[in-house]
């Protein structure tokens, strides 16, 4: 909305400066304050109580209902996970279909927290304005597809075969890893930040929901179908009391003019036009829905943007969101959302800045008579900054995707590169030239980077092993380690702890491994390599504990049958030996590599005789002498 255009159909008049509501209160304009505020003032945050108790008692039993977050939707389409969040999503775009968006405007935490800075910048004076784009407005639709309908896009057409379409649905609606798919503290307070003060600030106090919310997108969808509507009555005077007080953007006054209801899918029914109009003229009803009013011109629209500027708004909020979003591997998709709009504002704001000879942002006076002023300058020194972080952001990013579609590339696979600690005989070139690729990327980005990212640390770790430098790969997954949690560092500290095995370094692998279970006890490789760390510590009875407990996971672990049948055959044992070597040969891939690599793991682990039955099976279905000459 531009300035003055609300001001120009008010029959009441509303005193503006630059375009800019006064400091005074609404009241002061002839406009009641609205009653039903309160009311949605008191539903969020006993909403955001609700939200603080969940989080005690699941810190106090360690169980508790899964998130009730929209964004769980992904795990029950992906991965057929029924969670909490999946049943509030579905129910919530239920309920929008009846009766629009109530769900946004009286149980949305983001939206509590953006009428919170709200309230806050009124209270020093500075009254949000709202930021109007044509080609912004699309991006929550676009988010919501991106979210919850591209994945299974890409699993319809990629590999119809081996993964079905609507996956089997188990019940996850109770966990005990609560915060699993959440951000840490650390990037939870700046995400916070960012969607709930500055998209306030800069974009309007529904500047999110407008231009960012993935949620919204499919919400706006089901508001269009929905029967339920603001409408109004023939009191109506069009005095624009309506309008003036609306925090969702929406020409209130025009559109029940106009369609005799409100069909803006971003109103979101917070009520405060129905409370604030002074003839009572409107109220919520049931009616035909939105999408069924042919569309008239009468209304125009004064958007913020011209049409060059709106083509390369699009240009920027993509750019900016691509160089921020995982950069680091910390920031989360709806923070890309965010900052990416924030970066569009003061980007077209900047080209304005230095071309127009007037400019104003709230009561600050940027420019006048062709000089930029004070405030115009304190402006330009925070939006350079922080285009530059964006711009050093994808510079960064650049280098992780790259960096990381070098590591998928490379196809040594794993239990062959770790059967010996210098595994550079079996790299083909185009996997050396991956590897060479790769660790340039992640070291660049490392270099530049102001953060560490911990997704790319094992990756550079692995890329250092593979190239014949075990002690930097050690070094750098122990780093990765202490930056990561849950199953990104169980993994890290495994493969620690694998490579000190083949190292000879026992003591400090099992250290390593313990880590690991602790982190994650279903990871049965790391049992197995425990097994070995015991074993050649000359504790062969816990070797072989933690063996058994290995296959009693899952009984076809060739590699650790094998174990066992060797340590069963060094006590003495034949029988039990016998039938885990039996149950070995049964899972046992018919491959000259994997028999070598178990002849070799069995050869370090002194069961020599064992070991020469598969270096021999490896000779005999080796008929191109691939093979190491020695063992």
């Amino acid at each position: 909305m531009k300035s003055g255009c609300v001001s120009r159909e008010l029959k009441t008049p509303i005193s503006r400066k630059s375009g800019i509501f006064k400091s005074s209160p609404l009241q002061k304009t002839g406009i009641r304050k609205s009653k039903t505020g309160r009311w949605r003032a008191a539903a969020l945050i006993v909403l955001n109580l609700f939200m603080i108790a969940h989080i005690i008692q699941w810190r106090i039993m360690g169980k508790t209902v899964s998130p009730i977050e929209p964004s769980e939707t992904m795990h029950t389409l992906q991965k057929g996970f029924v969670n909490a969040g999946f049943i509030f999503f579905t129910l919530a775009i239920l309920a929008t279909l009846i009766f629009g968006r109530y769900v946004c405007g009286w149980g949305c935490h983001i939206l509590a927290l953006q009428d919170f800075c709200g309230w806050l910048l009124k209270k020093v004076g500075l009254h949000p304005k709202p930021f109007r784009s044509r080609l912004l407005v699309y991006v929550p639709l676009i988010g919501a597809l991106y979210m919850f309908v591209w994945p299974t896009a890409v699993r319809l057409f990629s590999d119809p075969q081996h993964e079905p379409l609507i996956p089997k649905f188990t019940n996850h609606l109770v966990t005990t890893n609560f915060w699993q798919t959440f951000p840490s503290v650390a990037v939870a307070i700046p995400f916070l930040f960012v969607c709930g003060f500055m998209t306030v600030y800069f974009l309007g106090q529904k500047g999110f929901c407008t231009y960012a919310c993935p949620y919204g997108g499919f919400f706006g969808l089901a508001d269009k179908l929905s029967p339920g509507k603001i409408r109004v009555t023939p009191a109506c005077n069009q005095c624009g009391h309506c309008t003036a007080t609306c925090t969702s953007n929406v020409l209130v006054h025009a559109e029940v003019k106009q369609y005799g209801m409100v069909v803006d899918p971003g109103c979101m029914k917070c009520m405060d036009c129905v409370s604030v109009c002074p003839n009572d003229a409107l109220y919520f009803g049931f009616g035909k829905p939105s999408i069924l009013v042919p569309k008239s011109d009468a209304i125009k629209r004064n958007y913020s943007l011209t049409w060059p500027e709106e083509i390369v708004g699009a240009l920027v909020f993509l750019g900016s969101f691509l160089a921020v979003r995982g950069v680091y591997a910390l920031v989360p998709f709806l923070m890309a959302l965010g900052c990416a709009t924030v970066t569009t504002f003061l980007t077209l704001k900047m080209w304005r800045l230095f071309r127009a000879k007037e400019l104003s942002f709230y009561r600050f006076n940027l420019k006048s008579g062709g000089k930029i002023r004070k405030a115009g300058w304190a402006f330009a020194t925070f939006a350079c900054v922080w285009i530059g972080l964006n711009t050093q952001s994808g510079w960064v990013r650049y280098h992780e995707v790259l960096g990381s579609r070098a590591f998928k590339k490379v196809q040594l696979p794993d239990e062959l590169a770790l059967a010996q600690v210098n595994p550079a005989r079996w790299l083909s070139p185009t996997d050396r030239q991956n590897i060479l690729a790769g660790k340039e990327h992640l070291q660049a980005a490392s270099k530049m980077g102001l953060f560490v990212n911990s997704e790319a640390l094992p990756k550079l770790a692995w890329f250092e092993y593979l190239l014949g430098d075990a002690e930097q790969s050690v070094q750098l997954l122990d780093r990765s380690a202490a930056y990561q949690k849950g199953e990104g560092k169980a993994l890290s500290l495994y493969y620690r702890g694998a490579i000190l095995n083949r190292l000879g370094r026992y003591d400090q692998a099992q250290v390593s491994l313990d880590q690991a279970l602790t982190e994650r006890d279903n990871l049965i490789l790391a049992r197995q390599e425990k097994g070995e760390s015991l074993w050649q510590l000359g504790r062969r009875d816990e070797a072989i504990s933690v063996w058994i407990d290995a296959v009693q996971r899952n009984p076809r672990l060739a590699l650790v049958n094998n174990e066992l049948a060797g340590a069963k055959q060094s006590l003495g044992k034949v029988e039990e030996a016998n039938n885990h070597e039996r149950q070995a040969d049964q899972f046992t891939p018919n491959d000259p590599l994997f028999h070598w690599m178990i002849g070799r793991r069995l050869q370090d682990l002194g069961m020599t005789e064992l070991a020469e039955k598969h270096f021999q099976r490896a000779t005999q279905l080796d008929p191109g002498n691939s093979l190491p000459g020695e063992h």
